[in-house]
């Protein structure tokens, strides 16, 4: 019965919020708590959602601060030659940029944290995406899906879990899983031209110059979506595409998040030169925090909340000394933060109810009895698929101590070593990424003003595809 109530649950919920019939915020609280009533464990709901809380306030209370000193690096413009670099770069082109977004959410992947890859990237590409009307989800979806095959990095969190559950070394497991992984990455870039050709023949080709230009003066260049030889004509049908989601022909990269653009100022913000927010003398002082920051994340030296505790209070003091200047900052950011930190306590009340009620538990036991025998000896091609529905319905705690112990169990049964099960084990990160069990996919879409459900509903299934890819690599190169 609980295991039909968690399925249930969550189908619930995904179908929901991707029909926009609840916020996310809503469907993240009220539908388990009705979901527990139905189990009949009503009285202990407040249990459930405390013991929630209490597991994610780390996670919220670092998302909170990441958010006001990567806004605060924004506001003082650590980060506009970067996006100066990279319009060069994609030379106003959409194909680039989604490229672009791509390599760059792998590289920022490299310290191994998801809320701090988002951030960067978002702010990064965001105002190219908006400049050049662009789809928001296929931002989101592309950076989601670089940042879930990097996250198997052995500081990423899951390659860690595999290990310490199955009492292993991490290298044994993410080395010999590097070639599938690379694999995966080129996987993704391949879909990032494939989006990118899309959004350009939509959009067209703007060239540096009218990007930076206000926008009653934008011209498209270049044979877009509807665009006839008229510059002028050209331009009015870009605007009518962008705010009606594209022509005819569509994308396919979700109309749903173009339309829901909220109206307002386009103009490169990041890339204003005269904003009273900027602090050039103390450019290589933020630069300096910033890599300290990311470093001393990366060798632990301290809990990633304190740190960014410590790097959001010191970014203010530094740059805006007067306390007027400092307020007016957190201000600027409070949006963003209530809305993150927001959806992070809501989601621990889903994942409370789903963990207090044994939901969790009963879903992964009943996927596993359900194995037949005659796949014991493919226990490890049965892991890689089981990844990827399980590690998106549930947290990678729950998947890797709670069910990856009953699969390499079973697989040593038929012979499967626990290394092959372990190594299969991360072939469903790229779809996890954008569970909504994970905080870090609402600093994702938060940031990028993008709908959950239209993240969800674009992503799914290329995320999926890409796992495949993973997979698919893994057993040709005799690595699972």
């Amino acid at each position: 019965m609980l295991t039909i109530l968690g399925f249930t649950m969550i189908a619930t919920f995904l179908v929901l919020i991707m029909l926009k019939k609840m916020s996310p915020i809503a469907a993240l609280v009220l539908i388990p708590a009705l979901f527990c009533v139905f189990v009949g464990k009503g009285a202990k709901l407040g249990d459930y959602v405390i013991d929630g809380v209490t597991s994610l306030a780390p996670t919220a209370a670092m998302l909170m601060f990441a958010i006001v000193y990567f806004g605060v690096m924004i506001d003082v413009g650590l980060f506009d030659p970067i996006v100066r670099g990279i319009l060069k770069f994609c030379k106003a082109d959409p194909l680039r940029i989604v490229v672009g977004t791509a390599v760059l959410a792998a590289i920022v992947s490299l310290d191994g944290d998801g809320s701090t890859t988002f951030m960067i990237t978002v702010s990064a590409m965001y105002p190219l995406y908006k400049r050049l009307k662009m789809s928001l989800v296929v931002m989101t979806g592309v950076a989601a899906m670089a940042n879930g095959v990097m996250n198997t990095l052995p500081w990423g969190g899951p390659t860690a879990r595999a290990a310490t559950a199955l009492k292993l070394d991490a290298s044994d497991i993410f080395v010999p899983m590097i070639p599938a992984l690379a694999v995966g990455l080129l996987g993704v870039l391949a879909l990032s031209y494939v989006l990118g050709r899309r959004e350009r023949k939509r959009l067209g080709v703007l060239t540096l110059d009218e990007v930076l230009e206000p926008e009653t003066e934008t011209v498209l260049v270049g044979a877009g979506a509807g665009a006839s030889g008229d510059g002028a004509d050209a331009s009015a049908v870009a605007k009518k595409a962008a705010r009606t989601g594209g022509s005819g022909s569509g994308s396919g990269t979700g109309s749903g998040a173009d339309a829901d653009l909220p109206e307002e100022d386009d103009d490169f913000q990041g890339l204003d030169p005269h904003r009273a927010t900027l602090r050039p003398k103390l450019y290589w002082f933020n630069a300096l925090l910033t890599v300290t920051l990311l470093t001393a994340m990366i060798m632990e030296w301290l809990p990633i909340p304190v740190l960014f505790l410590l790097g959001a209070a010191l970014a203010l003091t530094v740059n805006f000394p007067h306390m007027p200047d400092q307020k007016a900052r957190l201000g600027a950011h409070a949006e963003n933060v209530l809305n993150v930190s927001g959806m992070v306590f809501a989601a621990a009340v889903f994942t409370g109810v789903l963990q207090g009620t044994g939901m969790v538990d009963h879903m992964s036991k009943w996927l596993v009895s359900n194995i037949p025998d005659g796949m014991g000896p493919h226990m490890a091609l049965v892991t890689g698929v089981l990844s990827i529905p399980l590690t998106y319905f549930m947290s990678n705690d729950g998947f890797y101590f709670g069910v990856l112990p009953v699969l390499a169990e079973a697989g040593q049964a038929h012979g499967v070593s626990s290394l092959e099960i372990a190594r299969a084990s991360l072939v469903g990160q790229p779809l996890h990424m954008s569970s909504p069990l994970v905080p870090a996919v609402y600093v994702l879409v938060g940031m990028a003003k993008v709908e959950f459900g239209d993240h969800t509903r674009f992503v799914v299934k290329w995320a999926a595809l890409t796992s495949l890819v993973v997979l698919g690599a893994g057993i040709l190169f005799g690595i699972i």
